[in-house]
């Protein structure tokens, strides 16, 4: 199975390639988006960011018979009780746009005062194996903070306009991606999963 040359990036969002991309660049490993094998995404029928993560993973390498990763994440709001959850995507019907989603974020979040509008970006990363015999590999990260009421900076995409990251005061748009890789949930989850294939490789050397 190791070492590997390529793996199947399951995700058509080009800021979430561009992340990844940019965490995986100094390995051997061509990290191919599944747009490149002509993939479909599956149905997401998972009730956790975990379910879904599989489901994608599983999917593209099962189309491509190539080890593949994909992550599901969203945001976690405290005063809507969890919501959008794994539904951030489609938080405003199935076809929406970011700008839509954020727009019905801030419309349910307009009576709360900002001491209460504190949430947090899920993440759960897996990366599979055309092998049947080797476990998936998974992990979990969050980045706490708060959303505001109008949205700030020009960068990152879905909700990053609205959620401020309490360490830096920035919003997730007005950081460049180094610094938000450095944080965000996606950075987490994504840095801990390479480490975790290093020693995978290392281990099979």
């Amino acid at each position: 199975m190791l070492p590997l040359s390529r793996i199947v990036f399951a995700s058509g969002n080009p800021g979430k390639i561009r992340e990844v991309g940019d965490i995986f660049a100094d390995l051997d490993i061509s990290i191919v988006p599944q747009k490149e094998f002509a993939i479909e995404p599956p149905e997401e029928t998972g009730t956790t960011f975990a379910d879904n993560a599989l489901l994608k993973a599983r999917h593209a390498s099962a189309k491509s018979g190539l080890p593949a990763m994909a992550d599901d994440s969203g945001i976690v709001v405290d005063a809507l009780g969890g919501r959008p959850g794994v539904w951030s995507a489609r938080y405003a019907g199935e076809r929406a746009t970011d700008e839509q989603n954020v727009d019905k974020l801030l419309e349910e979040l307009v009576d709360v005062r900002d001491e209460q509008r504190g949430g947090g970006f899920h993440c759960a990363a897996v990366l599979v194996f055309p092998e049947r015999d080797v476990a998936p590999l998974t992990v979990e990260a969050v980045w706490r903070g708060k959303i505001l009421r109008e949205r700030l900076g020009e960068g990152g995409f879905g909700y990053d306009p609205v959620f401020l990251d309490p360490s830096s005061g920035k919003t997730g748009a007005q950081m460049t991606r180094a610094e938000k890789n450095s944080v965000s949930h996606r950075g987490k989850a994504f840095r801990e999963l390479k480490n975790l294939l290093l020693t995978m490789r290392h281990e099979k050397q």
